[in-house]
């Protein structure tokens, strides 16, 4: 016994399990969010309140969830339109490439709000995406 499992070693057999390299397993808990830098961890810790603190010390926001956890906190919702969707081609070799360009806008109706672009080859990827871009790029906005 102990010498099939020596001959079926090099051949791809699935002896030691998966994986090997590489920290904690993503994908676990779809909901979890698992923040990426020191501000994430900051708004996730709940030492951070409020997205005027990131404005004022002019901090760079590089995580989406970072705005949902802050305006989710304010009881402020997040609402977004799809403002353009535009195919764009590239010609090659073989032809045209066809990918979607997706211009998304964000907003509470509290004097915050981001535009997001996203190229990708899929409308409902493209836009995503767009979203994503969006929320990174939340702005304040002086209003009166």
């Amino acid at each position: 016994e102990r010498g099939q499992d020596k001959k079926d070693e090099g051949r791809g057999g699935f002896k030691r399990g998966f994986g090997g390299r590489g920290g904690p397993r993503r994908g676990d808990d779809k909901d979890a969010w698992t923040p990426l830098t020191k501000l994430g961890r900051l708004v996730k810790a709940k030492k951070i309140k409020s997205l005027e603190e990131i404005y004022y010390h002019a901090l760079p926001i590089k995580e989406a969830p970072i705005v949902d956890a802050l305006l989710e906190a304010q009881q402020k919702k997040l609402s977004d339109e799809v403002m353009k969707i535009v195919s764009v081609q590239k010609q090659t070799k073989a032809g045209q490439r066809t990918r979607f360009k997706a211009v998304v806008a964000v907003g509470d109706l509290d004097g915050h709000v981001g535009l997001g672009v996203k190229l990708a080859k899929e409308v409902q990827v493209a836009i995503k995406g767009a979203l994503v871009d969006a929320k990174l790029n939340l702005i304040p906005v002086r209003r009166g």
